[in-house]
């Protein structure tokens, strides 16, 4: 009896064919789109790399050759030198505001969104609904909305022109609350839950012995977010502050780049190209260090098992 030809299935150690002879381990290549990645990439990489040269020359050199080449001496290890001296060491006095408003601020954010996104995907209380209406609206509202009239109730309590005039806004992410509540709800199985209160686990010791190492990857993503937009911030602080000894980095440099253009003010053009470059140096190893828990928390929930 003849019988039927059956194609032969694939086994464990077979790539998976995608047509046209290309597999998941041999993706088919596409000129167009490794072009369309070298622009970006060349879009991304050129504003580091004209900072970078530019902080290696003087004064006079900075406005007398090309700005994406190395001309006369090299002097970066001069200006960063200068930079943390100039004015007596003001810089660093404004590196240390942005490490407290990032430290209490950011790191204050991202706990209130670990503890509310834990407790809004793992709990069931009357209100819940309104709750995400809420946020949804807060993530769709922009900050820069709310800073004047922040400003005016934090003037009336009399606390503007104080670090806490800047962290107290900043402990507040809206989307960091809500990217910590999706990814909370596809962490952390409700069953592993419910195994550790059979067994006498209380909520608390729950959380931190047993979901929190479950939430690390969206933990790291909602910090390098709330982070980064601590460290960036510049129109809360403008608002907020007049004491220049309180001032962020961001604020700083924008005074020293204004000297320029005040009555017997002093151009130190050199001076704020080297700040900038030492400004994103700690956003740039933050990322690099922290990347494939970054990478993680984003594509939580991106599969169904």
């Amino acid at each position: 009896m003849a019988t039927a030809l059956r194609p032969a299935r694939p086994t464990a150690g077979t790539p998976r064919r995608t047509g046209r002879g290309y597999s998941v381990d041999r993706p088919r290549r596409s000129p167009l789109l490794t072009v369309l990645t070298g622009i970006v990439l060349i879009y991304s990489l050129v504003p580091l790399v004209w900072l970078f040269v530019n902080s290696t020359k003087t004064q006079e050199s900075l406005f007398n050759s090309f700005g994406l080449w190395f001309s006369g001496e090299f002097a970066l290890w001069d200006n960063i030198a200068t930079t943390l001296t100039y004015d007596g060491g003001v810089f660093v006095r404004w590196l240390g505001n942005t490490l407290l408003y990032v430290v209490v601020g950011a790191g204050g954010a991202t706990l209130l969104a670990i503890l509310g996104g834990y407790a809004l995907a793992k709990f069931t209380f009357p209100g819940k609904r309104a709750v995400f209406a809420v946020v949804i609206g807060a993530v769709a509202v922009p900050g820069t909305a709310l800073a004047v009239p922040t400003f005016l109730m934090f003037s009336q309590m009399g606390i503007t022109n104080t670090p806490w005039s800047v962290i107290i806004p900043s402990l507040i992410s809206p989307f960091g609350l809500y990217l910590m509540w999706t990814f909370a709800a596809e962490a952390i199985p409700t069953e592993l839950m419910e195994a550790a209160r059979v067994d006498g686990a209380s909520e608390w010791r729950t959380f931190w012995q047993i979901s929190l190492p479950l939430l690390a990857p969206g933990i790291v993503t909602v910090l390098l977010f709330t982070m980064v937009a601590t460290w960036n911030n510049y129109f809360l602080p403008l608002i907020m502050l007049r004491d220049p000894d309180w001032y962020p980095l961001t604020l700083g440099l924008n005074a020293w780049n204004a000297q320029a253009a005040t009555a017997g003010g002093e151009a130190i053009f050199h001076l704020v190209i080297t700040a900038s470059l030492l400004t994103i140096l700690p956003l740039i190893a933050a990322f690099l260090l922290l990347q494939r828990y970054w990478q993680s928390g984003l594509a939580a929930g991106s599969v169904k098992e």
